[in-house]
Protein backbone atom coordinates (compact mmCIF):
# COMPACT_ATOMS: atom_id res chain seq x y z
CA UNK A 1 0.00 0.00 0.00
CA UNK A 2 1.59 3.39 -1.02
CA UNK A 3 1.77 6.02 1.63
CA UNK A 4 -0.44 8.42 1.78
CA UNK A 5 0.52 12.33 2.42
CA UNK A 6 -0.61 11.72 5.97
CA UNK A 7 1.22 8.77 6.79
CA UNK A 8 4.37 10.74 5.89
CA UNK A 9 3.84 13.96 7.71
CA UNK A 10 3.02 11.55 10.35
CA UNK A 11 6.25 10.01 10.41
CA UNK A 12 8.25 13.36 10.19
CA UNK A 13 6.09 14.31 13.36
CA UNK A 14 6.79 10.87 15.19
CA UNK A 15 10.19 12.25 14.43
CA UNK A 16 10.50 14.97 16.97
CA UNK A 17 11.28 13.72 20.43
CA UNK A 18 8.86 16.48 21.70
CA UNK A 19 5.87 15.86 19.05
CA UNK A 20 6.18 12.14 19.86
CA UNK A 21 5.71 12.63 23.00
CA UNK A 22 2.99 15.30 22.65
CA UNK A 23 1.36 12.62 20.15
CA UNK A 24 1.67 9.89 23.15
CA UNK A 25 -0.55 11.82 25.52
CA UNK A 26 -2.90 12.70 23.32
CA UNK A 27 -3.43 9.38 22.38
CA UNK A 28 -3.37 8.00 26.24
CA UNK A 29 -5.95 10.66 26.96
CA UNK A 30 -8.50 9.18 24.22
CA UNK A 31 -7.76 5.84 25.15
CA UNK A 32 -9.27 6.14 28.78
CA UNK A 33 -12.21 8.32 26.79
CA UNK A 34 -12.75 5.54 24.61
CA UNK A 35 -12.07 2.21 27.36
CA UNK A 36 -15.02 4.51 29.41
CA UNK A 37 -17.10 4.64 26.42
CA UNK A 38 -16.78 0.58 25.82
CA UNK A 39 -17.47 0.23 29.81
CA UNK A 40 -21.00 1.59 29.35
CA UNK A 41 -21.84 0.25 26.42
CA UNK A 42 -21.28 -3.15 27.91
CA UNK A 43 -23.36 -2.44 30.64
CA UNK A 44 -26.11 -0.86 28.51
CA UNK A 45 -26.12 2.22 29.70
CA UNK A 46 -26.77 5.45 27.77
CA UNK A 47 -24.51 9.00 28.54
CA UNK A 48 -27.22 9.77 30.59
CA UNK A 49 -27.95 7.18 32.56
CA UNK A 50 -24.19 6.84 32.92
CA UNK A 51 -24.35 10.51 34.09
CA UNK A 52 -26.90 10.61 36.74
CA UNK A 53 -25.03 7.52 38.24
CA UNK A 54 -21.74 9.59 38.62
CA UNK A 55 -24.27 13.13 39.25
CA UNK A 56 -22.74 14.60 36.26
CA UNK A 57 -24.61 16.00 33.23
CA UNK A 58 -24.71 13.91 29.49
CA UNK A 59 -22.71 16.26 27.59
CA UNK A 60 -19.92 16.20 30.18
CA UNK A 61 -19.87 12.35 29.95
CA UNK A 62 -19.65 12.60 26.28
CA UNK A 63 -16.88 15.06 26.23
CA UNK A 64 -14.95 12.37 28.46
CA UNK A 65 -15.53 9.89 26.01
CA UNK A 66 -14.49 11.87 22.98
CA UNK A 67 -11.94 14.46 23.56
CA UNK A 68 -8.60 13.49 23.99
CA UNK A 69 -7.54 16.83 25.61
CA UNK A 70 -10.30 16.34 28.03
CA UNK A 71 -8.86 17.07 31.83
CA UNK A 72 -10.34 14.71 34.32
CA UNK A 73 -9.54 14.25 37.91
CA UNK A 74 -9.16 11.63 39.83
CA UNK A 75 -11.82 11.88 41.60
CA UNK A 76 -14.26 12.02 38.62
CA UNK A 77 -12.08 8.66 37.17
CA UNK A 78 -12.99 6.88 40.36
CA UNK A 79 -16.92 7.75 40.28
CA UNK A 80 -17.10 6.90 36.45
CA UNK A 81 -15.30 3.60 37.45
CA UNK A 82 -17.19 2.55 39.90
CA UNK A 83 -20.73 3.43 38.13
CA UNK A 84 -19.41 0.72 35.60
CA UNK A 85 -18.18 -1.53 38.75
CA UNK A 86 -14.35 -1.36 38.03
CA UNK A 87 -11.76 -0.10 39.79
CA UNK A 88 -8.96 2.69 39.08
CA UNK A 89 -4.77 0.94 38.65
CA UNK A 90 -2.73 3.83 38.19
CA UNK A 91 0.60 2.45 37.00
CA UNK A 92 3.87 4.45 36.53
CA UNK A 93 6.03 2.56 33.88
CA UNK A 94 9.12 3.31 33.11
CA UNK A 95 9.28 5.96 29.53
CA UNK A 96 10.79 5.19 26.83
CA UNK A 97 14.01 6.98 26.30
CA UNK A 98 14.14 8.92 23.25
CA UNK A 99 17.14 10.20 22.88
CA UNK A 100 19.56 12.37 25.20
CA UNK A 101 17.88 14.78 27.07
CA UNK A 102 19.34 17.98 27.19
CA UNK A 103 18.64 20.91 29.75
CA UNK A 104 18.65 24.30 28.68
CA UNK A 105 20.36 27.31 30.83
CA UNK A 106 17.38 29.74 31.88
CA UNK A 107 18.10 33.07 29.98
CA UNK A 108 19.00 35.76 32.53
Amino acid sequence: MKATNWDLYLQRQMGDPEMRALIEEELKALRVGAQIARLRKRRHLSQTALAAKVGMSAPNISRLETSPAQNMTLETLVKIARALGREVKIALPARRASGPRRLRAAKA
